[in-house]
């Protein structure tokens, strides 16, 4: 088994949050149990999910990452609710099919609107250490300029790895359409991390 898919079977926490996620299940696998328990351990882990504005609300789903962010906020960390006002305008490919519906601006500023409300009754926002933010993933994507990703932050990517990942294979071995639009969607996730790494110190 590789370092990238250590499972909850083998390692026991120590910081009461991970104990916590990991007795009620919340926890599948994850790239570093021992690295992310160590830094529980050691102060506030701002943390972020991230929600795309398809709709005007969330479905049952969602419960379980937005539990997530209220368990570790009660543990003292940082929830980052991330709205993707920009990836939604591509299309997560996640267990689907085929192409999702393309919206407007006008539909996803009021699918937003709506997903919001959500949020005020679950966490606790405000300006404190552990206080929950909101963030919409347009603020940054929708400045990207096209030749300057491609060479900055493109070539980081191995085409033979993204091709490997069960959203694009799963696709392509049912011999269904994956646009280019939605392979790239992989990549404007791995920009959000970097984002809001530099802009809220997130790290999980």
């Amino acid at each position: 088994m590789t370092h990238s898919e250590t499972t909850t079977d083998q390692f026991k926490p120590r910081s009461p949050v991970l104990k916590t996620l990991v007795e009620r299940g919340y926890v599948n696998q994850a790239t570093d149990l021992a690295g992310l328990d160590s830094a529980f351990e050691k102060g506030i882990v701002p943390a972020y999910v991230g929600f795309d504005a398809t709709a005007d609300s969330l479905h049952v789903g969602h419960l379980l990452p937005i539990m997530t962010l209220r368990r570790l906020q009660q543990a003292g960390h940082k929830p980052i609710v991330l709205i993707g006002g920009g990836t939604t305008r591509i299309g997560d490919p996640s267990f689907r099919s085929e192409v999702r519906p393309v919206l407007t601006d006008e539909q996803i500023a009021s699918n937003i609107a709506g997903i919001r409300k959500v949020f005020d009754r679950l966490l606790v926002f405000g300006d404190g250490p552990t206080d929950a933010v909101m963030v919409n993933n347009a603020d940054w994507l929708d400045n990207i300029r096209w030749v300057d990703m491609l060479r900055d932050v493109g070539r980081h990517f191995s085409v033979n790895r993204m091709l490997s990942f069960d959203s694009v294979r799963t696709r392509l071995e049912k011999q269904e359409n994956l646009s280019f639009l939605e392979f790239n969607y992989m990549i404007l996730q791995a920009f959000d991390f970097l984002e809001l790494s530099r802009r809220a110190g997130c790290r999980l």
